[in-house]
């Protein structure tokens, strides 16, 4: 949830055609078009939040015009740095002092850039976003636009997961042809939720009352083969919640950069070990660091954190997406090859590291495998016919769009309910019939999403009306598919996505978090019943 974050979004999501990721961390997004309801709907959803006994207005800015630039700052003589489809919907997060422009927030680089006010249709009154000068929009930005303009090819967009990588969509639109979905395959890709720090819950939340027992104290873990269970967190401040619901892993992101040393990285490894938990790290990197003359040194980066204890490793994530890898050089056996030397690298250094390989993004908008995009389906069977499963000991999957209970096959409300990413039970199957069964499933994020405690959700979010679940679906949903996944023998791991994210806007992270508004986890209980075989 999933960066995703995602994390990001892909497009159809305002449709309810959407799985999250990150991470996630981090949900490319491809060009975002909407109907006029959609939009409607958008600008209808403002979010009224009270922070520091003040109004917080989180408005949207739909881009109206077609061939738009996003400009570095607010006149029209400064550098273009994206272009922006009709139609997209951004955060609007400030004006030009003379109104004349609106500043948007581009959430693959947490990135401030300037659209024309007269080519954007906001959600509410251009007073109220805070008015910022010249000056102050130029130094704020000057070191996250280099690093978007050095990739032109490159689609940032949100799922969310994980992410820890996803917020609203982010669209910029390429060159390169992009295929039209077919009527059976127009499942956007999950985003990858990345966590955030710097924003606090909605205070409107209103906390459910609990209506159980307190989850008592751990109680002795069983699982089936080597089944384990454990949590993708933002600041890991609940060490103790996570084990009295049966968690013995901790997942945290680390993004990679060439030449950066690991070093940096040893202490959440040993601040995980420190409290209990096994770690898995989930290394990623941008799109455009994604070309082969830079897997010697990502992998050298990952053998050194197996070196310094890394209990697991995830090798990428989501690579089947331009918002993670370089669009035109997506494929199946490029990403292979990263794994192959990453694995050698993390077995060199550690060789009772395990070696998962990169979730894709569960999707089915590219009709196949291109390199532009890769459907997940096709992605991990190109990664089987390259040779991938002698250089993995487990296969990394997402899920982030359920509304359905785990054991469902059918009914789900929206548009294609027919496709597997639908639903938990095909999710698993898809996969582990396309590795022939021959290495196990390693969710590295899954959850469910419920706005309950808000009353509503972001409209790319909301799949089905009021809030997609209750907090006690939310709970229940979570402990059904971890009994699932201890019985069936499928699954090796199991990290729910999330543990404790506290992030709510246009993105909801929140809302996929155990531990609610409040302070409480009614899902603590369930899952623990769960671990213990009951």
């Amino acid at each position: 949830m999933l960066t995703l974050r995602p994390q990001h979004l892909l497009i159809l999501a305002l449709a309810g055609l959407l799985s999250i990721s990150t991470a996630c961390d981090t949900l490319s997004e491809v060009g975002m078009q909407t109907s006029d309801d959609s939009a409607q709907e958008m600008e209808k959803s403002l979010v009224m939040q009270e922070v520091d006994s003040s109004v917080f207005w989180t408005l949207y800015a739909t881009v109206m015009d077609e061939d738009i630039y996003a400009r570095q700052n607010p006149n029209i003589n400064s550098a273009k740095v994206l272009r922006i489809a009709k139609g997209v919907h951004y955060t609007a997060v400030g004006r030009s002092e003379d109104g004349l422009w609106i500043q948007i927030m581009v959430p693959e680089d947490d990135t401030e850039l300037w659209l024309p006010s007269s080519s954007v249709n906001l959600s509410g009154e251009i007073e109220k976003l805070t008015s910022v000068s010249e000056d102050i929009s130029s130094k704020t930005i000057s070191t996250a636009t280099s690093a978007i303009q050095s990739s032109p090819t490159t689609i940032p967009s949100h799922t969310s997961t994980s992410t820890e990588t996803i917020t609203m969509t982010n669209t910029v639109v390429p060159a390169t042809f992009t295929p039209q979905p077919t009527a059976t395959n127009t499942v956007p890709p999950t985003a990858t939720m990345e966590p955030t720090h710097t924003y606090t819950p909605a205070p409107t939340a209103t906390a459910i009352p609990p209506t159980t027992a307190p989850v008592p104290t751990a109680a002795p873990i069983l699982t089936t083969g080597n089944f384990e269970l454990g949590g993708q967190v933002s600041d890991f401040r609940a060490p103790d919640i996570m084990k009295n619901a049966g968690m013995t892993w901790v997942k945290r992101q680390v993004k990679w950069h060439p030449g950066e040393a690991a070093s940096g990285h040893f202490g959440t490894i040993t601040d995980a070990h420190a409290k209990g938990f096994k770690v898995l790290l989930s290394v990623l990197g941008s799109p455009d660091q994604s070309y082969p003359h830079n897997f010697d040194e990502y992998a050298r980066f990952t053998g050194e954190l197996a070196g310094a204890g890394a209990d697991a490793i995830e090798v990428w994530n989501e690579m089947n997406l331009d918002r993670e890898w370089a669009s035109g050089s997506i494929s199946p056996s490029s990403y292979t090859n990263l794994l192959q030397k990453a694995h050698t690298s993390i077995k060199t250094y550690n060789g009772g590291t395990m070696v998962i390989s990169g979730a894709p993004a569960p999707t089915g908008y590219f009709g196949g495998c291109h390199p532009h995009g890769c459907d997940d389906a096709p992605f991990i069977s190109g990664m089987v016919a390259a040779g991938g499963l002698n250089y993995l000991d487990c296969v990394g999957i997402h899920y982030n769009e359920g509304i359905m209970p785990p054991s469902a096959t059918s009914g789900d409300p929206r548009g294609a309910s027919g496709h597997y990413t639908r639903y938990y039970q095909s999710m698993v199957d898809t996969y582990y019939n396309a590795i022939g069964g021959a290495r196990p499933l390693c969710f590295t994020e899954i959850g469910y999403l419920s706005g309950e405690e808000w009353g509503t959700l972001p409209p790319a979010f909301l799949w089905q009306p009021p809030y997609n679940l209750t907090a006690v679906q939310h709970a229940q949903y979570l402990a059904d598919a971890v009994r699932l996944s201890r019985v069936q023998g499928k699954v090796r791991l199991f990290i729910i996505f999330n543990v404790d994210f506290t992030h709510w806007s246009d993105d909801p992270q929140a809302g996929f978090a155990m531990i609610r508004p409040g302070g409480n986890c009614p899902s603590c209980g369930p899952l623990q019943a769960a671990m213990s075989g009951n």
